[in-house]
């Protein structure tokens, strides 16, 4: 099925790699024009690099060649005011708004010198950053949109996990996503008079940055003192119930596109896993012997 998002407008946050630029090109190929934002600099409690000016214009190519308008702008979800005057170049140059993929996150993990600062930057990206590009969204939203958020699988896992595991970053993260899971189901009351509807993804690992760095690496393979992807995989594949070590981006943005669709008109409130398993497997968290 095609163009199943054919005349809509998407705006779409942490859009310049990974699964954010995923769900751009997604959409882009089934019909979706895009308002894409990124941070496109660094946080410095995040230890590894996050996307660039370069990621962003990428991704913009890759929307275009779909045969689809972006305006692609350099926001922090941190600051609302940024992303309400990104909404606002949006709405004057498409004129309506109707999906939003509130994608954008970060997962500072406990390396070198961790400090409660890490759970404030977490926070403020992972759980700010995903109302404040709802808030300012809501006003301009026509009845029978759709609200698209990214949780993850460690949002339904015991706080000990995150907060042991990781350290305050990884603390914030998971407390974050826990959070999410509350403020969709809350949100998706209060919106469906107006048949806006929201709902929440949570991904197991993603072949993204954010699971392919050292701090990711030291959690799954404990055992190392330098651990490198290679080592890492086997013990990603064993978290899963299914033999992979973990999803694509594309795997996340496919329901998202189903999501975003009229198809799913009356779906609100859910909470999806796209996990191939591994809640099931290990709903406690992975194992601390791995």
């Amino acid at each position: 099925m095609t163009n199943r998002l054919e005349g809509k407008v998407a705006f779409i946050t942490g859009a310049a790699r990974g699964q954010g630029r995923a769900h751009a090109v997604r959409m882009a190929e089934e019909g979706a024009d895009v308002i894409a934002v990124d941070i496109c600099e660094d946080i410095k409690s995040n230890p590894y690099p996050l996307a660039s000016p370069e990621d962003l214009d990428q991704t913009a190519t890759l929307v275009k060649d779909c045969g689809r308008r972006i305006l692609a702008i350099k926001a922090d979800v941190r600051e609302r005011d940024q992303l309400r005057a990104a909404v606002e170049a949006g709405l004057s140059q498409f004129g309506h708004l109707d999906i939003v993929v509130a994608n954008a996150g970060i997962l500072p993990m406990a390396m070198g010198d961790p400090q409660p600062s890490d759970f404030v930057d977490a926070t403020d990206v992972d759980l700010l950053g995903v109302m404040n590009a709802v808030a300012v969204s809501i006003p301009h939203l026509a009845d029978g949109s759709s609200i698209v958020v990214t949780g993850s699988t460690a949002g339904m896992m015991p706080t000990a996990t995150t907060n042991s595991a990781m350290g305050p970053g990884g603390a914030g993260y998971g407390w974050s996503k826990r959070t999410l899971i509350g403020y969709v189901e809350e949100m998706s009351l209060h919106l469906a008079s107006r048949f806006i509807r929201i709902n929440a993804i949570h991904p197991t690992n993603v072949n993204t940055h954010l699971i392919h760095n050292e701090g990711m690496y030291k959690l799954f393979r404990p055992d190392l003192e330098n651990p490198t992807r290679e080592d890492a995989e086997p013990a990603f594949t064993f978290f899963q119930a299914m033999p992979i070590p973990y999803i694509e981006p594309e795997d996340v943005a496919n329901l998202a596109v189903f999501l975003a669709s009229d198809e799913s008109r009356y779906i609100t409130g859910q909470q999806i896993r796209v996990d191939a398993g591994s809640f099931l497997k290990f709903p406690d968290g992975p194992p601390s012997s791995m």
